[in-house]
């Protein structure tokens, strides 16, 4: 009774209870400041512009889908009312289209409100032949997006899709304000700095300044549908440096609330956390770290030539024989061990998950054979003719630029690669270029991942949500990047089989679950057994957040920030 009168007290003194005081900090900006560290600074806010997840992640704090997935690979209506299926009518019997309903009183961060004609005019921004969209697979099959009503937007597909939900989900496929990149179709979409560099969106913060490969600097969306979110009021997204001192600037130093991609030594980074001050953690999804096998002729002496199909192909790593040998004189258990602790785990698949679609059939790689792979070469009649310790295929000595982004892990990977290629008769050049660098979109960096001027490249990739249809896409024919989609598309390693294209036409065709899975397994194996990939991590995403940070769920099916909007400060 006494507790009572006191509140009661403090309320007529104009003054908030302790209770409401705690509580201050989960309302709109009452969380104070956030700051994040992506030690690959982004290049550009515009996640069609590039397919490096430092700008898609960066650029879903902004930029927002129809649905998305959360930490448990779960997809969940975001700018959507419901998720729509066959049962409650969203999904037509046919699966030749999905519809999709715009929930209520979205508005952009502008005050204006979104409209079904943002979403048929995102399709058009993606698909227009000029613009070279680095997300165009999730777009394949679509024949027309509709705007039914302002609010309802219907995706067609020009043959029945049993899953349709690719285009407007996840992070990689947002919606564009059409006003603002109405002038910013095909070519001239990497011209549009304004709208790349400050998308207007309906994501719960807002571009306040964007430095490319530097810092963004945002603040809360006052228009944001959420009145209660985001928790913080401003956030700086810091990016540059390395994993290491990323991981510093949180566990040891608290700088920063939140470090991303912390692919550090394992032991240094316990070391970091037994501090006290952050806490890692670690979420598996897809990742693969693999090698890419250049299948296009990269000589520096073809000029503009180089690693496109003008160039012809590439001297001997087209030949699987090679590239099957350098795979098994690869010690993954070792990789692992040294580089991702509990973060990583050996694999054969570029696939590795789902279940459902993880094979065994390569399973061997997981044994580092160099003895068989000397063998293997030997048969096949590429040997060293010379004796200078290096093998040669049809007259040209196996030398291979290997290259990958500046990161320790990678760098000791790449030394310890080149030491196991070298017992087997392949001599590896080492190059690492810095991250931003590396996944930037800018075409006319010759150090791009996806201009690919090197025999050899290394980095991780993944897809959002938990179905393989569009990822698997990404080695059509017809995704291999060059200079007529300025540099942009998914088929980095220029691979290119009529078989492969036939199971994507095949997997986009099948309803039935089992028979999906059947088909993802194939795929992957086709990859992987042409060599022209090297899968050699299932990576975990170990990132690092402050003690004093809450509501954080991290996510590998989706950007890791997925729900940036509940986190929190935890009072002291």
């Amino acid at each position: 009774m006494r507790l009572r009168f006191l509140l009661a007290g403090v309320a007529a003194l104009g003054l908030a209870p302790m209770a409401a005081m705690a509580d201050a900090h989960l309302t709109r900006g009452g969380s104070g400041h956030l700051n994040i560290i992506y030690w690959q600074a982004p290049s550009t806010l515009n996640p069609y512009l590039s397919g490096g997840t430092k700008e898609v992640e960066s650029a879903s704090l902004v930029l927002e889908s129809m649905a998305r997935f959360d930490d448990t690979g779960t997809m969940v209506p975001w700018l959507a009312a419901e998720i729509p299926t066959v049962e409650n009518g969203g999904v037509s019997e046919d699966l030749t289209s999905i519809t999709w309903t715009i929930s209520d009183g979205i508005l952009w961060s502008d005050g204006t409100p979104l409209t079904a004609a943002d979403f048929v005019f995102t399709w058009e921004y993606c698909t227009h032949p000029e613009g070279g969209c680095a997300q165009a697979s999730y777009f394949d099959g679509v024949t027309s997006v509709d705007a039914v009503d302002e609010q309802t937007v219907r995706v067609n597909f020009a043959n029945p899709n049993p899953f349709p939900y690719t285009a407007f989900v996840g992070s990689e496929s947002p919606v564009l304000q059409a006003a603002q990149f109405a002038d910013c179709l095909g070519a001239r979409a990497p011209e549009c700095t304004d709208a790349n560099f400050g998308p207007i969106g309906t994501g719960p913060f807002v571009v306040d300044e964007f430095r490319p490969n530097d810092v963004i600097e945002l603040s809360a969306n006052d228009n944001f549908r959420y009145p209660d979110r985001p928790y913080f009021a401003t956030v700086t997204f810091k990016g540059g440096g390395d994993a290491a001192a990323a991981a510093r600037s949180v566990l040891e130093t608290g700088e920063f609330d939140y470090a991303w991609n912390l692919q550090i030594d394992p032991t240094i980074l316990a070391e970091m956390e037994s501090q006290g001050l952050g806490t890692v953690v670690t979420a598996f999804g897809t990742s693969v770290e693999r090698l890419h096998m250049n299948q296009f002729n990269p000589d520096p002496a073809l000029g503009d030539d180089r690693s496109t199909e003008a160039a012809g192909p590439h001297p001997f790593l087209t030949n699987p024989v090679i590239g099957q040998a350098m795979s098994m004189a690869i010690d993954r258990a070792l990789l692992v061990e040294i580089g991702y602790g509990a973060g990583g785990q050996p694999t054969c698949n570029v696939l590795p998950a789902p279940p459902l679609y993880a094979s065994t059939a390569n399973d061997d790689c997981l044994v580092q054979d160099i003895e068989g792979a000397n063998a293997l070469l030997d048969e096949a009649g590429i040997v060293d003719s010379d004796g200078d310790g290096i093998r040669e295929y049809e007259g040209t000595p196996l030398r291979v630029l290997y290259q990958t982004s500046t990161n320790a892990v990678r760098q000791d990977t790449q030394a310890l690669v080149k030491q196991w290629w070298a017992e087997i008769g392949i001599d590896a050049e080492l190059r690492n270029i810095d991250a931003s660098v590396f996944f930037g979109g800018d075409p006319a960096s010759p150090d791009t991942f996806q201009k690919f001027y090197a025999d050899v490249e290394m980095y991780t990739n993944n897809f959002a949500g938990v179905d393989p249809q569009a990822y698997m896409a990404n080695w059509a024919c017809d995704e291999i990047p060059g200079p007529n989609t300025q540099w942009q598309g998914s088929n980095i390693q220029r691979y290119c089989d009529p078989e492969y294209d036939a199971l994507i036409e095949e997997m986009a065709q099948t309803a039935d679950l089992e028979e999906r899975g059947r088909i993802a397994r194939a795929q992957n194996d086709m990859l992987v057994q042409s060599y022209t990939i090297i899968p050699l991590i299932h990576r975990g995403g170990v990132s690092a957040h402050a003690n004093s940070l809450g509501g954080v769920l991290m996510s590998d099916w989706d950007s890791e920030l997925w729900n940036i909007m509940d986190w929190y400060r935890i009072p002291e």
